[in-house]
């Protein structure tokens, strides 16, 4: 029931404020195993995200000649395009056929896959000294964790789309 959009929609000031508190919807027993089920599909799904069956995202890898001649690693991009549904991870991979309901499941402000990018883009620490010693980061060594992370995270929010929206239009 914590879950329910409606239920967030209409306590979003109290949910700020107090702990949730758990409404019963309808007297029948059907009626709750239901709300169970879905609530026990999400738990398990958000829990165990690296175990889901990855989505069928197409992969595309185009050589970057000017890279590969200058014996450097592929740049790397991170960006996603919600309105083609293509993730350009670096300068050599594009990942496509992100449905339209992976970018609906948000997380505060952000979809689920713009999270995942902005992790694992390299970042500079301002410090020269800790940048010197201790910035060892590469994307290159985790650009194929990330890439089936992505295609684990796409499963996951088009199925909690999917049942979110099983729960909008359930009787109360």
């Amino acid at each position: 029931m914590l879950h329910d959009p409606s239920c967030c929609e209409t306590y979003a000031q109290s949910l700020k404020r107090e702990f949730p508190r758990i409404p019963l919807y309808g007297d029948s027993e059907t009626t709750f195993w239901q709300w169970a089920a879905w609530d026990e599909a999400l738990i398990v799904m958000h829990i165990g995200y690296e175990q889901v069956a990855p989505f069928a995202l197409l992969r595309a890898d185009t050589p970057d000649e000017k890279v590969r001649a200058a014996g450097q690693s592929p740049k790397v991009i991170l960006k996603a395009d919600m309105a083609t549904g293509h993730i350009v991870i670096d300068s050599e991979t594009t990942l496509a056929g992100v449905p339209p309901e992976a970018w609906a499941y948000t997380l505060g402000n952000r979809c689920a896959i713009d999270w995942v990018l902005d992790q694992y883009k390299e970042k500079k620490p301002k410090d020269p000294t800790i940048r010197e010693k201790f910035d060892t980061y590469r994307f290159k060594d985790h650009t194929e964790h990330v890439i089936d992370l992505l295609a684990r995270v796409t499963t996951v929010s088009v199925e909690t789309v999917r049942i979110l929206a099983a729960m909008k239009g359930a009787v109360r």
